[in-house]
């Protein structure tokens, strides 16, 4: 287990942290958060949204007067990582927005992260200067070429401080390898190597070569109208560089190993849990599907999220989940308005935390659930600027079906369905977590006694 982050149990107090982002009713779509992710070390935090732009925030430095406040996270770059475009042999529009991000280990001072949209992955330097050079001999130092004439001496150019400039530059583009809209990115564990996976192709880039992918997963038909299942998800294995896997929208995963053969278009290992006949409805494929795949830290477990559940799979065993976790099974009665009102088909991701002990995922009603598996406890939690004073303590949130109602609980029919936490992210060493709520960027973390 990592030092500082212990289990889940009724001893862990989460509180607020901070929030970013303006109140929701000066919100435009262009600003609802599309991504989250930390760092490898977690000093980075950063967001994409629809309307292109990724932000960094950065964790400050510990104040030794106050032992209590952990660093917190700060703007350190914004930058328009997408434009919009428009696609004129198939006239179609392609979003500016972001879909994933993706951060690859520090080499040297500068950061590297891959962004993409549905069409596009680019990868982006970000890097800081806060020096610049002074005394040109053929420039003045407003930068305008001199007269020669008058140069009657040679300058040595000196380096200068200034002031703490961040750029973010894009480094390569990675374009015109997907017919269909990317939904995962994924960096491999040699970091030459990352996938891109739309919903019938996985391609394998590396990251030197721009005008050419390798295309390593092929599921679509010779007949498109016999297509039955589609591509949710794809991640490589965290140490082994042959291994990933992809997850559909009938529900199942495969596992593929790069090394059986170029086109893994046969998997190593299919997991797959078998319906129970007395759920069947007619939502059942709806919900099945998975809309996040993820490997554990170790690589000896996936977890999934569907619709209802978070799954964790043991890589030994395909026929079952290990475990099981209803995230919202209140709302099994509500799938008919969810259908009409399209909420169905949201796409939630799931995340682990350092150590692979806990799970996070979020719900409606600015809800995100975390599931202890140890103790199986379970915990429900609220972002809200109602209790966003610094170091308030979140109180556990209880959701009632039928029946009296507690004082302390909601509803199922009062909760907000347009308030939807699909994006978290888990902090790689410590119990901070961000928790993306429509245009709002909550960081929570647990109580220091």
């Amino acid at each position: 287990m990592i030092p500082g982050i212990g289990a889940l149990t009724q001893d862990t107090l989460w509180c607020f942290s901070q929030v970013k982002g303006t109140i929701e009713i000066g919100a435009t779509e262009a600003d609802i958060i599309s991504t989250v992710e930390f760092n490898h070390t977690g000093e980075l935090l950063a967001t994409g949204d629809k309307g292109g732009r990724v932000v960094i925030f950065q964790r400050e430095q510990e104040s030794k007067n106050q032992v209590h406040r952990r660093g917190e996270y700060n703007v350190y770059s914004t930058f328009q990582s997408h434009e919009p475009e428009f696609d004129y042999l198939k006239s179609l529009e392609i979003e500016e927005k972001i879909n994933k991000i993706r951060w690859l280990p520090q080499q040297n001072a500068a950061y590297f992260l891959l962004s993409t949209n549905d069409k596009t992955v680019k990868l982006w330097k970000v890097s800081e200067r806060d020096k610049r050079p002074e005394g040109y001999n053929l420039k003045d130092e407003e930068g305008r070429l001199r007269d020669p004439a008058t140069i009657t001496t040679l300058r040595v150019p000196v380096l200068r401080p200034m002031d703490l400039m961040v750029e973010a530059t894009p480094r390569r583009v990675f374009a015109n390898a997907h017919t269909y809209h990317i939904n995962s990115i994924s960096v491999n564990s040699d970091y030459e190597t990352y996938m891109s996976a739309d919903d019938l192709r996985i391609n394998l880039w590396n990251f030197e070569i721009t005008n050419q992918s390798f295309n390593i997963v092929d599921i679509k038909p010779a007949n498109m109208e016999e297509l039955t299942e589609v591509i949710t998800a794809a991640e490589f294995h965290p140490h082994h560089c042959n291994s990933f896997v992809y997850s559909s929208s009938k529900g199942t995963i495969r596992l593929c190993d790069m090394r059986a053969s170029a086109l893994c278009d046969r998997h190593s290992k299919f997991f797959e849990e078998p319906e129970d006949p007395s759920n069947r409805s007619f939502f059942s494929e709806i919900i099945s599907s998975i809309s996040d795949v993820k490997f554990s830290h170790s690589g000896r477990y996936i977890m999934t999220r569907d619709y209802l559940t978070v799954k964790v799979w043991d890589l030994n065993m395909e026929n079952r989940p290990i475990e099981t976790y209803q995230v919202h099974d209140y709302l099994r009665s509500k799938l008919c308005s969810l259908y009409e009102n399209d909420c169905i088909f949201d796409k939630f991701e799931c995340v682990w935390n350092g150590s692979d002990s806990v799970i996070m995922t979020g719900s409606y009603n600015n809800f995100f659930r975390m599931f202890d598996r140890n103790t199986k406890r379970d915990v429900t939690l609220e972002a809200s600027r109602e209790n966003s004073k610094p170091r308030a303590i979140l109180k556990p949130r209880k959701v009632c079906v039928g029946g009296k109602r507690r004082k302390d609980e909601i509803s199922v029919d009062s909760l907000d369905f347009s308030k939807k936490i699909l994006h978290t992210a888990w902090h790689p060493s410590e119990n901070i977590i961000a928790v993306a709520a429509t245009n709002n960027l909550y960081i929570f973390q647990d109580k220091v006694n």
